[in-house]
């Protein structure tokens, strides 16, 4: 496979501190950004990150041991603290701390004690946050890198703020380098996050959309006919989640308020299942490859980046074409500023 040189400008020092040749992450989505996905945003160039937030510790080892099959690219695990019981968690923690995982990416509050924790047994922490107070609450634990979530971002949402916003505010405060996430599907979206001074970005739609992802192809078709109109932010989905949080979704019959009287009643019915187990309405568990049921009514996350995908692609082919486009936009600005500096 061969990974194209990129330009100064996007070789970013981010890349140096990953192992990447290009200043893309992929989104640890739970469920989809299992070791397929993972492996195949850094063969091609990019940073893979497991998404297994709860799962079970076989899962997580044997993910690990099949990316490494097929990569031997730095990669991270991705687990959320709060919303994982803390059993779980401790094991969690162990076997990636056994395994000797390079990275772990942590989301929702931050855990100090974890990140320092971590930090001691050899592992490099990213946090992801929705605000710059929780950006010192990481750094100041030891995280190495922020990566800064706006509104826009698809999935469960931190913050109240834009991801421009957010980088305009973080960026010159942040003694860390900054990925941005929220918003950016195309070259043209990663090159106003750099402008702004992020070191890359985190990206989740553009890769649920792949041929590798671990989605269902009814998710995956439902966000590419999207725009960004089409999604929305609320708090509908939240039965497996440790609070009401909110989350940014495709509208469906959930989000229509047509469930509302079994919600009302505290009723979440079976409406599907996945991986051998039940998918209950209201859930957070958007449907996987080999779900079945009612699959609409499930969790279809999109940030409002979908309306800058429009077909399935491999990830690599995503990953070229972001960077072949931030190629090309930055070249127009560069034409652009000389023609009028003449």
């Amino acid at each position: 496979m061969a990974v194209v040189t990129p330009p100064p400008a996007l070789r970013t020092p981010l890349c140096d501190h990953l192992g990447c040749t290009f200043p893309i992450l992929l989104a640890g989505m739970g469920g989809v950004a299992r070791h397929r996905l993972a492996a195949a945003v850094c063969r091609a160039g990019g940073f893979g990150v497991l998404g297994m937030v709860r799962e079970p510790v076989e899962r997580i080892r044997n993910e690990i041991q099949a990316l490494r099959q097929l990569t031997d690219k730095p990669f991270a695990v991705n687990l959320i603290p709060a919303a994982t019981e803390r059993a779980l968690l401790r094991q969690q923690v162990q076997i990636c701390v056994t395994l000797q995982v390079p990275f772990v990416v942590l989301f929702w509050d931050v855990d100090t004690a974890l990140v320092r924790h971590l930090v001691s047994e050899g592992i490099r922490v990213i946090h992801q946050v929705g605000s710059t107070w929780d950006a010192e609450l990481a750094i100041d634990a030891g995280a190495e890198i922020i990566i800064a979530q706006g509104w826009e971002a698809g999935g469960h949402v931190r913050g109240h703020i834009g991801t421009l916003s957010l980088l305009a505010e973080l960026v010159p405060v942040c003694p860390v380098p900054v990925v941005a996430s929220g918003g950016i599907a195309n070259g043209r979206s990663l090159v106003a996050a750099l402008a702004l001074g992020a070191q890359g970005a985190s990206i989740g739609s553009a890769f649920l959309a792949t041929e590798e992802a671990n989605a269902h192809p009814h998710h995956q078709q439902r966000l590419i006919q999207a725009g960004a109109g089409d999604t929305v932010h609320c708090r509908d989905f939240t039965r497996n989640w440790h609070e009401p949080a909110p989350v940014r979704v495709l509208r469906n019959r959930v989000t229509r308020g047509e469930y509302d009287d079994l919600r009302q009643a505290n009723i979440s019915e079976i409406i599907g299942e996945q991986d051998g187990q039940p998918v209950y309405l209201f859930s957070t568990d958007s449907p996987l490859a080999d779900a079945r049921g009612e699959l609409d009514d499930m969790a279809l996350y999109a940030g409002q980046s979908c309306g800058q995908i429009h077909q399935m692609l491999t990830a690599e082919q995503r990953l070229n074409r972001i960077i072949e486009e931030a190629m090309e936009t930055l070249a127009r600005l560069g034409g652009a500023a000389t023609a009028t500096a003449h």
